[in-house]
């Protein structure tokens, strides 16, 4: 099988991570590596560490090219760029996986509310899968285009779902603080990720239900409880460049010790390849994953609040965009889902 791969926004931090990724795929050969800034130029001269990797010439990504030549289309691009390139795409019978944010909402009201932009795609909603492999894999086996989550998301909702599915936990006063390095803010020029800004600081950012991740880890929470999940979710921004922390608290419904939730969570993610649990007092730390499409959890019983902390970890360019995206593309076209992202272990320091 040869999968003749399309990038639509390529040189963006998202976009060189699947051509990074990509290059130690078996089954796919990026074909066309779209750029509006970089038309003409080689990718190796925009990201001298591909070089002999990435033999690849930026090119227009317009819908029409990826079309014709792609069987699969990732697009690492802003809201409301994915949807103007889906149709095309979809209706040569490709597959389509955003990275963006333009169809993991499936309330169109909600999107529009939250990203306040109209969506021109609103009949593409219905057939979009939110592409978290460990929650919603037969779901996206069946797909033609995928939702790549959120990295915040990711982490949130595998820290939550052995939890919410089995009942054990309140509904009500679920807290998310996750910590970000400043990849995830993209390569534009963005002046609260300046050196001078980031370097010996650490700050909170769209806190009390003001970040767009926000309604997207609420849907993926419902789901998992079977009834609507308000969250308190506060981001945080971390003079790093790779990595998420998310720390997840969870008040018990019964008494439970930190052993038997371990084990709770291995057998939830038993047959998950991209999931680690870590043994109890061994709770995961960023640099662990770097690098890598492996989200590390641990977690611990607070006996005297009766409740229970999980800490989730990973890379939020690998496991929160490229290699969840790679994983997906897997399963939509039949493969192990660890083709081409286990080809090297996570960078360590």
């Amino acid at each position: 099988m040869s999968i003749k791969v399309g990038i639509a926004g390529a040189t963006g931090y998202g976009g060189v991570e699947l051509l990074r990724l990509l290059g130690n795929h078996p089954e796919a050969e990026v074909v066309l590596a779209g750029t509006e800034s970089y038309v003409g130029q080689e990718m190796a001269s925009v990201y001298p560490h591909l070089a002999e990797r990435v033999k690849l010439t930026g090119r227009e990504a317009s819908p029409e090219a990826l079309a014709a030549e792609c069987d699969v289309v990732f697009t690492a691009l802003p809201h409301g760029v994915p949807m103007k390139l889906a149709p095309a795409v979809l209706a040569a019978g490709k597959k389509f996986i955003d990275l963006g944010a333009d169809f993991r909402l499936r309330n169109t009201a909600a999107f529009e509310t939250w990203y306040k932009h109209k969506h021109d795609a609103v009949e593409l909603q219905a057939q979009a899968v939110y592409g978290l492999p460990e929650l919603y894999r037969s779901q996206i086996s069946e797909a033609s285009l995928v939702a790549n989550p959120g990295c915040y998301p990711t982490s949130c909702a595998l820290a939550a779902a052995p939890l919410l599915k089995e009942g054990l936990v309140e509904t009500k006063g679920i807290i998310f603080d996750s910590k970000s390095g400043v990849s995830g803010a993209g390569r534009g020029v963005n002046l609260g990720v300046h050196y001078a800004e980031v370097n010996e600081n650490f700050k909170a950012y769209n806190i009390a239900g003001a970040h767009r991740h926000t309604p997207e880890i609420e849907q993926t929470l419902g789901d998992l409880a079977g009834a609507p999940i308000l969250v308190s979710f506060s981001p945080h921004l971390v003079p790093m460049t790779r990595g998420i922390l998310t720390t997840a608290y969870f008040q018990l419904k019964n008494e439970a010790t930190t052993d038997s939730l371990l084990g709770l969570f291995r057998e939830f993610y038993r047959d998950e390849p991209f999931v680690r649990v870590r043994p109890a007092g061994d709770l995961p730390q960023t640099k662990q994953v770097w690098g890598s499409n492996y989200c590390d959890i641990g977690l611990q019983v607070d006996k005297r609040t009766g409740r229970v902390l999980v800490v989730a970890v990973i890379d939020n360019l690998v496991k929160g965009a490229a290699g969840q995206a790679i994983q997906n593309m897997n399963i939509l076209f039949g493969l192990p889902e660890t083709t081409g992202l286990l080809a090297a272990a996570p960078v360590y320091p």
